[in-house]
């Protein structure tokens, strides 16, 4: 029995073809049409709607294993929220980065206060299994509550540019949101973002600050850790 067999079961095509698409997905700026095409100038013939659950079904399930594989976060947490609108009702994208760039959260709510603050908040202490040395905000006055109930031991930078880190790192996303004409629902988004996220965080890397020979051996790195991440 092929080792891929249990996730892949009652599944028409190869496992090989589905975790190339949901690859393609998810790495790439890409529509499922897009990726129909793709497949077909190989010789596979793939309709949209069978791209569309396959990322909806295997995304996730992926996510969970990189996440669950991921080498951990640093101690400095960049923070911040953009407005997002679905069905024309104004949602908030909350975001946490660490120092490298690595995405620790991503969580829509339908409200920037203090409640949502803390509870974006507790979320990030549950995924870094630990507080954080440092947090970065914007002057939100609803991180500062969820700052003085839920890390006071740590330190809350707030100062004018400090945050920049943060709000350049919504900008893939909104890349995103755009080729997909916008999220259709909260839980769409949310599952989206989080299989994204993932995804991102392992190919995040760094190409400018590395020498191609070492960009290279990351890259083949990147790659087993994604082939171990989709074997059932």
């Amino acid at each position: 029995m092929n080792k891929n067999d249990g996730l892949y079961k009652r599944h028409r095509f190869p496992p090989e073809v589905i975790q190339y698409a949901v690859w393609l997905y998810f790495r790439f700026n890409l529509s499922h049409r897009d990726i129909e095409d793709l497949l077909a100038q190989r010789g596979i013939v793939v309709t949209l709607e069978s791209g569309r659950l396959w990322c909806n079904k295997f995304g996730p399930k992926f996510a969970r294993r990189l996440r669950r594989n991921h080498r951990g976060y640093g101690d400095t947490f960049f923070i911040d929220e953009v407005f997002v609108k679905i069905h024309g009702k104004q949602h908030y994208l909350w975001r946490a980065v660490d120092q490298d760039g690595e995405v620790a959260d991503v969580f829509l709510q339908a409200r920037r206060d203090a409640k949502a603050a803390k509870r974006f908040f507790k979320r990030l202490i549950n995924r870094r299994r630990g507080e954080p040395r440092k947090i970065v905000t914007d002057k939100l006055r609803s991180y500062g509550v969820a700052h003085r109930e839920l890390l006071p031991e740590a330190i809350h930078d707030s100062s004018r540019y400090a945050n920049n880190r943060a709000e350049i790192s919504h900008q893939p996303t909104r890349s995103r949101e755009r080729g997909m004409r916008r999220f259709k629902s909260v839980r769409q988004a949310q599952r989206f973002l989080n299989s994204y996220s993932a995804v991102y965080n392992l190919f995040n890397l760094g190409r400018h600050l590395n020498s191609a020979r070492y960009f290279r051996e990351l890259r083949r790195r990147a790659f087993v850790s994604w082939e171990e991440a989709v074997v059932a």
